[in-house]
């Protein structure tokens, strides 16, 4: 069974060398999407890291996902990882989201 986990990213550099990685993260988003492996993504507000929830089916599959993240193997983010059990959920999460 799939477990769930939020993934809070912190970045460690200033967010011009963060930019330089930008790309390789989004590829990287999009393969985990795909996947099935993430459900939901964005920055922080303000932009000093970022958040993902993940679904895993362990939290070393979950932490062995976000160490392949660019940011994270280029040194430029860290990530902590919080698992948790989903009591109660929106239907309508993407019409939320819109």
């Amino acid at each position: 069974m799939d477990q769930l986990f939020i993934i809070l990213l912190s970045y460690l550099k200033p967010l011009a060398q963060v930019d330089q990685y930008l790309p390789a993260h989004n590829e990287f988003l999009r393969k985990h999407y795909a996947s099935g492996h993430f459900i939901v993504s964005g920055p922080q507000v303000p932009r000093t890291g970022g958040l993902i929830m993940l679904r895993a089916q362990s939290r070393s599959e979950a932490e062995s996902i976000m160490a392949a993240d660019p940011f994270v193997e280029n040194e430029v983010a860290s990530f902590s990882l919080v698992q948790f059990r989903a009591a109660d959920f929106s239907y309508d999460f993407a019409e939320v989201m819109k």
